[in-house]
């Protein structure tokens, strides 16, 4: 009687092609690839990412930080619309700045590249006049001021003991 190892790196390349887990990662590879197709075919590129963001508030403003890794100052773009707040940014690949260099060959590209964008609603509306951006090290800091009106309607409410 024949045995088989239980890796299938070591069945032989036979044997891979009948692997019941390579063709499920064939098919899930497709379903993907079929995925980010129907984005680009919807009008939005297909690379696009959404930066993670830490939301914090203070009764005088709500601050949001976003990470934009590897993006350079000039390639965001942070609009108000309202009630609306969009941080646009653009990563752009090494490899695309430098088309002449014939001798650069790439044996792994991990690092990700493309457009990221994220739209948050707020609970007011922003004076795009009076939010202040900074963006150092990676991180775009975003202060949006509450509006006057907004601030004074929070009350602190003193919970007491029953007596």
């Amino acid at each position: 009687m024949k045995s088989q190892s239980w890796l299938p790196a070591l069945w032989g390349e036979r044997a891979l092609e009948a692997d019941p887990f390579r063709s499920l990662r064939k098919e899930m590879d497709q379903l993907f690839s079929d995925w980010t197709g129907g984005l680009e075919r919807a009008g939005l590129p297909a690379g696009i990412l959404s930066p993670r963001i830490d939301v914090s508030e203070t009764p005088a403003a709500f601050t949001v930080k976003a990470d934009l890794p590897g993006v350079e100052e000039k390639d965001i773009d942070v609009t108000v619309a309202k009630e609306q707040l969009t941080i646009k940014a653009e990563k752009k690949s090494e490899a695309e700045e430098k088309k002449d260099d014939k001798d650069r060959v790439f044996h792994r590209v991990e690092r990700s590249y493309g457009s990221m964008q994220r739209t948050m609603s707020l609970p007011f509306d922003i004076d795009p006049s009076k939010v202040e951006a900074s963006f150092k090290d990676g991180v775009l800091t975003l202060v949006l001021p509450k509006p006057t009106e907004v601030q004074n309607q929070a009350k602190k409410i003193e919970i007491r003991r029953p007596a």
